[in-house]
Protein backbone atom coordinates (compact mmCIF):
# COMPACT_ATOMS: atom_id res chain seq x y z
CA UNK A 1 0.00 0.00 0.00
CA UNK A 2 1.27 3.37 -1.13
CA UNK A 3 1.13 6.53 0.68
CA UNK A 4 2.32 10.40 0.33
CA UNK A 5 2.60 13.53 2.77
CA UNK A 6 0.57 16.04 1.63
CA UNK A 7 2.21 18.98 -0.61
CA UNK A 8 4.01 21.84 -0.09
CA UNK A 9 5.49 24.82 -1.86
CA UNK A 10 9.20 25.33 -1.69
CA UNK A 11 11.79 27.25 -3.00
CA UNK A 12 14.48 25.26 -4.99
CA UNK A 13 17.77 26.53 -6.20
CA UNK A 14 18.92 25.88 -9.81
CA UNK A 15 20.89 22.82 -10.00
CA UNK A 16 23.25 21.35 -12.93
CA UNK A 17 22.89 17.74 -13.90
CA UNK A 18 23.77 15.21 -16.68
CA UNK A 19 21.00 13.77 -18.19
CA UNK A 20 20.11 11.18 -21.22
CA UNK A 21 16.38 11.68 -22.60
CA UNK A 22 13.94 9.91 -24.84
CA UNK A 23 10.62 9.93 -26.89
CA UNK A 24 8.82 7.41 -24.72
CA UNK A 25 5.27 6.50 -24.16
CA UNK A 26 3.46 5.65 -21.00
CA UNK A 27 4.02 1.81 -21.10
CA UNK A 28 7.83 2.68 -22.49
CA UNK A 29 8.84 5.18 -19.69
CA UNK A 30 11.37 2.52 -18.28
CA UNK A 31 13.59 2.62 -21.40
CA UNK A 32 14.37 5.91 -20.06
CA UNK A 33 14.26 5.27 -16.68
CA UNK A 34 16.57 2.26 -16.96
CA UNK A 35 19.45 4.74 -18.28
CA UNK A 36 20.02 6.13 -14.83
CA UNK A 37 22.48 3.23 -14.15
CA UNK A 38 23.98 4.20 -17.23
CA UNK A 39 24.42 7.70 -15.97
CA UNK A 40 26.37 7.23 -12.30
CA UNK A 41 28.42 5.00 -14.52
CA UNK A 42 29.22 8.08 -16.85
CA UNK A 43 30.03 10.20 -13.47
CA UNK A 44 32.18 7.53 -11.95
CA UNK A 45 34.27 7.36 -15.63
CA UNK A 46 35.00 11.21 -15.23
CA UNK A 47 35.75 11.02 -11.41
CA UNK A 48 32.82 13.45 -11.04
CA UNK A 49 30.23 12.51 -7.35
CA UNK A 50 26.55 12.78 -8.16
CA UNK A 51 25.19 15.69 -5.79
CA UNK A 52 21.84 14.13 -5.46
CA UNK A 53 19.02 11.62 -5.83
CA UNK A 54 18.42 10.35 -9.56
CA UNK A 55 15.41 12.10 -10.89
CA UNK A 56 13.07 11.68 -14.40
CA UNK A 57 11.83 15.06 -15.74
CA UNK A 58 8.88 14.91 -17.99
CA UNK A 59 9.83 17.89 -20.88
CA UNK A 60 6.72 17.03 -23.17
CA UNK A 61 3.82 14.47 -22.22
CA UNK A 62 1.14 13.64 -24.32
CA UNK A 63 -0.52 10.85 -22.16
CA UNK A 64 -2.55 9.56 -25.22
CA UNK A 65 1.37 9.60 -27.48
CA UNK A 66 4.76 10.18 -26.46
CA UNK A 67 6.37 11.56 -23.85
CA UNK A 68 9.75 13.21 -23.89
CA UNK A 69 11.35 12.06 -20.62
CA UNK A 70 15.08 12.62 -19.71
CA UNK A 71 16.90 10.61 -17.14
CA UNK A 72 19.10 12.73 -15.02
CA UNK A 73 21.65 13.02 -11.67
CA UNK A 74 22.47 16.24 -9.81
CA UNK A 75 26.04 17.02 -9.77
CA UNK A 76 27.26 20.35 -7.91
CA UNK A 77 29.00 22.04 -10.71
CA UNK A 78 27.93 22.57 -14.54
CA UNK A 79 29.37 19.17 -16.11
CA UNK A 80 29.66 19.66 -19.89
CA UNK A 81 27.89 16.14 -22.12
CA UNK A 82 29.21 14.13 -24.73
CA UNK A 83 27.42 11.39 -26.86
CA UNK A 84 23.77 11.08 -25.66
CA UNK A 85 24.64 12.53 -22.28
CA UNK A 86 24.18 15.95 -21.82
CA UNK A 87 24.94 18.83 -19.39
CA UNK A 88 22.20 21.41 -18.04
CA UNK A 89 20.62 23.11 -15.10
CA UNK A 90 16.83 22.32 -13.70
CA UNK A 91 15.57 25.99 -12.90
CA UNK A 92 15.02 27.27 -9.94
CA UNK A 93 12.36 28.77 -8.26
CA UNK A 94 8.75 27.88 -6.59
CA UNK A 95 7.65 24.18 -6.92
CA UNK A 96 4.83 21.96 -5.44
CA UNK A 97 6.42 18.69 -3.79
CA UNK A 98 5.20 15.73 -1.87
CA UNK A 99 6.68 12.79 -0.88
CA UNK A 100 5.34 9.28 -1.96
CA UNK A 101 6.38 5.87 -0.85
CA UNK A 102 5.53 2.61 -2.57
CA UNK A 103 5.79 1.32 -5.93
CA UNK A 104 6.96 3.72 -9.38
CA UNK A 105 3.64 2.65 -10.74
CA UNK A 106 1.14 4.47 -8.24
CA UNK A 107 2.72 7.83 -9.60
CA UNK A 108 -0.13 8.40 -11.96
CA UNK A 109 -3.27 8.45 -9.36
CA UNK A 110 -0.56 10.64 -6.67
CA UNK A 111 0.63 12.93 -9.67
CA UNK A 112 -3.82 13.36 -10.29
CA UNK A 113 -4.11 14.51 -6.66
CA UNK A 114 -1.51 16.70 -6.77
CA UNK A 115 -2.51 18.15 -9.98
CA UNK A 116 -5.65 18.50 -8.53
CA UNK A 117 -4.27 19.86 -5.25
CA UNK A 118 -2.76 23.07 -7.00
CA UNK A 119 -5.58 23.55 -8.99
CA UNK A 120 -7.99 23.88 -5.79
CA UNK A 121 -5.27 26.44 -4.40
CA UNK A 122 -5.51 28.48 -7.30
CA UNK A 123 -1.89 27.68 -8.56
CA UNK A 124 -0.85 27.71 -11.60
CA UNK A 125 2.23 25.51 -13.64
CA UNK A 126 5.32 26.38 -15.49
CA UNK A 127 3.41 24.97 -18.83
CA UNK A 128 2.49 25.58 -21.61
CA UNK A 129 0.21 23.98 -23.68
CA UNK A 130 0.89 23.37 -27.78
CA UNK A 131 0.33 20.53 -30.57
CA UNK A 132 2.76 18.31 -29.27
CA UNK A 133 1.28 18.25 -25.75
CA UNK A 134 2.03 20.04 -22.28
CA UNK A 135 5.86 21.57 -22.28
CA UNK A 136 6.73 21.77 -18.58
CA UNK A 137 9.41 23.55 -17.39
CA UNK A 138 10.27 21.37 -14.77
CA UNK A 139 8.31 18.52 -13.66
CA UNK A 140 10.26 15.89 -11.93
CA UNK A 141 10.26 12.34 -9.95
CA UNK A 142 13.21 12.02 -8.12
CA UNK A 143 14.29 8.44 -6.89
CA UNK A 144 15.30 8.86 -3.12
CA UNK A 145 15.74 5.08 -2.42
CA UNK A 146 18.77 3.19 -3.82
CA UNK A 147 17.31 -0.18 -5.23
CA UNK A 148 20.23 -1.75 -4.55
CA UNK A 149 19.74 -0.95 -0.45
CA UNK A 150 16.01 -1.49 -0.94
CA UNK A 151 14.74 -3.88 -3.52
CA UNK A 152 10.89 -3.65 -2.26
CA UNK A 153 9.35 -1.49 -4.55
CA UNK A 154 6.50 -0.71 -1.92
CA UNK A 155 9.29 0.78 0.41
CA UNK A 156 10.59 3.66 -2.40
CA UNK A 157 10.77 7.10 -1.57
CA UNK A 158 9.84 9.23 -4.48
CA UNK A 159 9.59 13.17 -4.20
CA UNK A 160 7.56 14.42 -6.91
CA UNK A 161 8.54 18.35 -7.90
CA UNK A 162 6.33 20.41 -9.92
CA UNK A 163 7.68 24.12 -11.12
CA UNK A 164 4.92 26.68 -10.15
CA UNK A 165 4.54 29.61 -12.68
CA UNK A 166 6.11 32.78 -11.21
CA UNK A 167 3.43 34.75 -9.37
CA UNK A 168 4.52 38.12 -9.67
CA UNK A 169 4.78 38.12 -14.16
CA UNK A 170 3.02 35.41 -14.68
CA UNK A 171 6.15 34.29 -16.84
CA UNK A 172 6.81 30.80 -17.87
CA UNK A 173 10.27 29.18 -18.99
CA UNK A 174 8.49 25.73 -20.31
CA UNK A 175 11.03 24.97 -22.95
CA UNK A 176 11.69 21.78 -23.61
CA UNK A 177 15.06 21.00 -25.02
Amino acid sequence: MSMHTLPQVVHREPQPYVGISGAVTMRTVGAVADRIPALFGWLAARGVPPAGAPFLRYLVIDMDARLRVEAGVPVATPVPGDGEVRGGELPGGRYATLDHVGRPDDLVPVTAWLLGWAAGQGLSWDMTADGDGERWGCRLEHYQTDPAEQPDLNQWRIQLAFRLRDRATGTTGAAAP
